[in-house]
């Protein structure tokens, strides 16, 4: 049994005394200075603490007490013939410099001197979450030409808190961090004016369209149906050289890929304002050739022109348009029906309303969005009021409002006399809700009629901001990540860069990382148990009699993971090395906080080695549960078993880690998981390596949630679970490297 306790030493000249540590355990007596001072007054020997009239006590007192449970942990798990003076006094030290190197003021984490002659390309990440994309652009460099990270944005605290301790506070970069919601009126005032003057080159994230609905209109109405679009309008403002957006690969599939083409669609229609006249000017030119259909025409140039105006002047615009329409049936409607009907007709006065709505588009935005967010907020769904909800935000819709009135011109039946000028309407209707890609194939006939075929493309080329061809499939598992986890990139190139319509692999199907070699040297980790720093793992002992099999798995590697028996190193060395390029020689040590307060104050900065490495707590139950699964090696052959023994479950998944094989996608539910070897749970830290973030990012705050707090909060393994593997994303950011101009 050993004693741990806590001394105030002799004072220095300023009459502080230092907090030394004593441990004893039978004749051995080991006293080790803590780095830590403080004034006689302010200490309380018999609870052993720093009493309150300090105002560093919360912090010492957190750190006294982190060191006193390393010790105690080290004497637990430790051969007795380790238990020297020389070697707990360097453990116990090595925790004291790593905090004292991380507070010391005169430590910069800046880069490294040799990256002031090289190019910096910038980029901003927004729906950054863990920083998954961040992390990988950062590992990249080509060519000298490394990334600047300028800005990332979520709409979550734990996701700051985890980028500011990272990049702000661990690297020293001045990145800025913008929590807003993306489709908030002022979100991209605010995200300008934290960019600054700077041109940004690329931009990267993930919004969800998971959601939407067909030809790209909504029908699920859920929160994040916009959050395509308002990204859309960043990269318009921006007019970044690249843009990367990623998504689940259901996308492609989606009902019937339309939703993938809609979302090309919206890409393709993004415009260089800058050359935008020259359409203008070629489609009224094309009046001359269509006398009849010049007021269609005129339509299609009025549309056009929403392109280029902001906020009032375009929302003035399009009233105008809806007005000239409005005056067009206001002429029609005596020569289509009598004027009894024309006051009391419940199709005429649906038109006249329907334009009444449409010029109140921009109003409609703003109660659709607030419905939106009501509806999530109170969690509707899969209830009776759902569907109510949703008739209402269909019917605010502009395209809803079009076909009631294209329906309300139909049942009046009007003489074919008059069929052309009512038709005309219907088309002026459907052209105001057109995208600019809708716009090009409606103008295609008018174009072909007056043989410019060649003079059009030419133009459009030089006005689409945008190439892009097709997404694609990118498999984690290719880029070195020990992990099957597949993603479609949409990358979109502007006009004057290369394009890029894939990543190629740098690995190859029979060179992938398997899990074992990720995370066994992880596995010293108990039921209900957290370790500070790294423990030697015993292969031998633990695979008696197939322990070459195992070490056999382990490989050499590149950063990418490629194999390089010569100069490589492991992947979990590569974890624990970092895989920054030495870019960041100077940063601080890895440290774990709760919050924004101990964020701020240094000294509540938890410094070890090894964090976010803590097992769940399982009752005996669960464990013999996992045990018995373990052993069949598959929660479908061990159900029947699970039944006899009564220990089965409602739980609808566990998948059992394949040492040799890569593991699937990592999900948010640590629980979901089995190790290969332990019948236990995935600690975040194990999850991270299956997704390739290195053991110095530290995943701050709540390490996990239940319950509806799932939808509101991102704890750490939603955080790991959410993110984009950060060796993908750094293929990704090479790729683009290697093709900016």
């Amino acid at each position: 049994m050993i004693n741990v306790k806590f001394y105030l030493d002799k004072a220095d000249k300023s009459k502080r005394f230092p907090i030394h540590l004593v441990l004893r355990q039978k004749d051995l007596q080991i006293k080790v200075a803590t780095g830590e001072k403080i004034m006689k007054k302010d200490w309380d020997n018999a609870n052993q603490l720093v009493k309150e009239s300090d105002y560093s006590h919360k912090s010492i007192n957190k750190f006294l007490n982190f060191l006193k449970q390393e010790v105690e942990k080290y004497f637990e798990n430790e051969p007795h013939t380790n238990f020297t003076d020389k070697k707990i006094k360097e453990k116990i030290a090595s925790l004291v410099n790593r905090r004292r190197e991380n507070t010391d003021i005169n430590i910069v984490a800046e880069p490294s001197t040799e990256h002031e002659a090289k190019s910096k390309i910038t980029f901003v990440d927004l729906f950054a979450g863990a920083g998954g994309f961040s992390e990988g652009f950062l590992q990249a460099e080509f060519d000298n030409k490394y990334y600047d990270f300028r800005l990332a944005s979520d709409i979550n605290e734990n996701c700051e808190l985890t980028h500011l301790a990272r990049y702000n506070y661990q690297l020293g970069l001045d990145t800025e961090f913008l929590r807003q919601d993306i489709t908030e009126p002022d979100f991209l005032d605010n995200f300008l004016k934290k960019v600054g003057d700077k041109e940004i080159d690329i931009v990267c994230g993930g919004p969800p369209c998971q959601s939407f609905s067909l030809a790209g209109k909504r029908k699920k109405f859920d929160k994040k149906d916009d959050l395509f679009a308002h990204y859309l309008k960043v990269i318009r403002r921006l007019r970044p050289k690249y843009f990367v957006m990623e998504n689940v690969k259901g996308i492609l599939t989606k009902e019937q890929g339309k939703i993938k083409e809609m979302i090309l669609q919206e890409i393709r229609s993004i415009v260089d304002l800058k050359e935008f006249d020259q359409l203008i000017f070629f489609v009224s030119q094309l009046k001359k050739y269509e006398v009849k259909d010049s007021f269609i025409l005129e339509c299609y140039n009025l549309r056009l022109q929403f392109e280029k105006l902001t906020d009032k002047e375009l929302d003035n615009l399009k009233n105008s348009y809806i007005q000239n329409l409005e005056n067009k049936f206001r002429l029609l409607t005596p020569k289509i029906v009598n004027y009894k009907t024309s006051k009391t007709d419940k199709n005429i006065s649906t038109i006249r309303h329907g334009f009444n709505l449409l010029k109140r588009v921009k109003e409609f935005e703003y109660i659709r969005k607030k419905v939106i967010n009501e509806k999530a907020f109170s969690n509707l769904d899969n209830d009776d009021f759902v569907d109510d909800f949703d008739v209402f935000l269909a019917v605010i819709e502009p395209e809803t409002i079009i076909k009631k009135i294209h329906a309300s011109f139909n049942n009046l039946k009007p003489s074919e006399y008059y069929i052309d000028e009512v038709n005309q309407i219907i088309t002026a209707l459907e052209i105001f809700d057109y995208t600019f890609d809708e716009c090009v194939k409606g103008l295609n006939p008018f174009v072909v009629k007056a043989n410019r075929e060649k003079e059009f493309e030419i133009i459009l080329s030089k006005i689409r901001l945008y190439n892009i061809e097709q997404p694609f499939v990118a498999l984690a598992s290719n880029y070195g990540v020990p992990q099957n986890r597949e993603r479609v990139l949409f990358i979109g190139s502007r006009k004057d860069q290369k394009l890029i319509n894939d990543i190629p692999a740098t690995v190859s199907q029979n060179d992938k990382v398997n899990v074992f070699e990720a995370i066994y040297d992880l596995d010293f980790v108990g039921n209900d148990d957290e370790r500070f720093d790294y423990e030697k793992v015993n292969l031998k002992a633990q695979y008696n009699g197939s322990t070459e099999k195992m070490k056999a798995l382990i490989k050499k590697r590149n950063i990418d993971g490629k194999p390089n028996e010569n100069d490589g190193l492991s992947y979990s060395e590569w974890s624990k090395k970092g895989r920054l390029n030495g870019r960041f020689a100077n940063a601080k040590n890895p440290f774990y906080v709760r919050n924004f307060e101990e964020l701020e104050n240094t000294l509540s900065h938890l410094v070890a080695p090894l964090q976010n490495h803590k097992t769940s707590k399982q009752n005996q139950n669960v464990i013999k549960r996992l045990n018995v699964i373990l052993k069949s090696g598959n929660y479908e052959l061990a159900k029947s078993n699970l039944k006899e023994i009564g220990l089965e479950s409602d739980k609808r998944s566990y998948t059992v880690l394949k040492p040799e094989g890569q593991s699937s996608t990592i999900m948010t539910i640590a629980d979901d998981y089995i190790h290969y070897s332990n019948p236990r749970a995935l600690t975040v830290r194990e999850m991270a390596r299956l997704q390739s973030f290195d053991d110095s990012f530290v995943f701050q705050g709540k390490r996990s949630t239940g319950g509806n707090k799932r939808k509101f909060e991102v704890p750490q393994f939603t955080l790991v679970g959410n993110a984009v593997p950060p060796l993908m994303a750094r293929a990704v950011a090479l790729e683009i490297l290697k093709k900016i101009q």
